[in-house]
């Protein structure tokens, strides 16, 4: 794929207006409120799938309405003093998987959680977590990015980003973890709940979006064809009359006004060739982004981005992040 969206010089500039409805702060104050009224009910079960240096633990938390959503907690079998943690989320359609699939950042002698996707985990990757019909939840285009779309209390990612706001807290309340030292990580939608997470928690220590989803949603839909976004794009030829709706709900989910709010230390990456996640959306959210900040950009590749490279990218980060 040649390069389609504007020139490096240009993006590293591009920071376009806001899309941001004036309740946006308090919609999400008021979601999480909702939320913390039911109790985190944190449970962690020790697994054996014969790793010798790392214990594993099935977690359970309670998030979006008090509904439970699975994890995995990877430790050093070896640790003294509570760890630093790196909470990861999952990219589109995907799920938890198997701790096989997480052993890094316990290897690197961190705690790491990692959140399974509500609804998703049937894609690439299994998981573990239903997700219940939300109540009035209207027609929606297969797939997640349209569901309960018509209101910004319906729409899937406000029950996505609660969980990840609580999966952090789930993280703070296991006894091995320092509650002081969370970092975020993810790539793709795993990016975008980054972004969300971060803007929501900003006690967190630091956030690694890579190649971050759900940036900038208008841009990306008019500017390429390739799914998840094109689901928006064929919801809307069928229900033509619904387009300001639509957008208006976005607007409440947008990494760009999450950006705005984080100020944690912030590793971003950026494939140029990118045509699930365009340039220009990673570099909105990356340029409203509030806190120290750089962007690893990845000229000749498209949504894998660096992928084992940004992940040295990240472990080099993330030790100076932690001094």
């Amino acid at each position: 794929m040649p390069l389609f969206d504007f020139p490096l010089e240009q993006l590293q500039s591009y920071q376009p207006p806001r899309t941001e409805p004036a309740d946006f702060d308090q919609f999400w104050a008021d979601t999480l409120a909702e939320a913390r009224q039911h109790p985190l009910n944190a449970r962690f079960e020790r697994v054996d799938y014969g790793l010798s240096v790392i214990d594993a633990f099935d977690v359970t938390f309670n998030g979006y309405g008090g509904q439970p959503i699975k994890g995995w907690l990877l430790l050093p079998h070896e640790r003294r003093a509570p760890l630093p943690c790196v909470v990861r989320y999952v990219g589109y359609g995907g799920g938890r998987g198997h701790v096989y699939d997480h052993l890094m950042w316990s290897s690197l002698g961190y705690a790491h959680l990692v959140m399974d996707t509500r609804g998703q985990g049937s894609a690439w990757c299994e998981g573990s977590t239903p997700d219940p019909e939300p109540e009035g939840s209207s027609p929606h285009h297969p797939g997640f990015m349209t569901r309960g779309i018509l209101n910004p209390k319906t729409y899937y990612y406000r029950r996505v980003f609660t969980d990840a706001v609580r999966a952090i807290e789930a993280a703070r309340a296991h006894d091995a973890v320092d509650a002081s030292r969370i970092a975020l990580t993810g790539g793709s939608q795993g990016g975008g709940i980054t972004l969300a997470a971060a803007g929501l928690d900003q006690s967190v220590v630091a956030a690694m979006p890579d190649v971050p989803f759900l940036c900038h949603y208008r841009a990306a839909v008019d500017l390429i064809d390739t799914y998840p976004y094109t689901e928006i794009t064929n919801y809307l030829k069928i229900h033509r009359d619904h387009t300001k709706t639509v957008f208006n709900t976005l607007s409440y989910f947008d990494g760009v006004n999450f950006a705005a709010r984080a100020t944690s230390p912030a590793l971003f990456s950026v494939g140029m060739m990118d045509t699930i996640c365009p340039p220009r959306t990673v570099y909105a959210a990356y340029n409203h982004y509030a806190g120290r900040k750089d962007m690893v950009v990845w000229d000749f590749n498209n949504h894998e981005g660096g992928g084992v490279a940004q992940d040295v990218e990240k472990v080099r980060f993330l030790k100076q992040v932690l001094g």
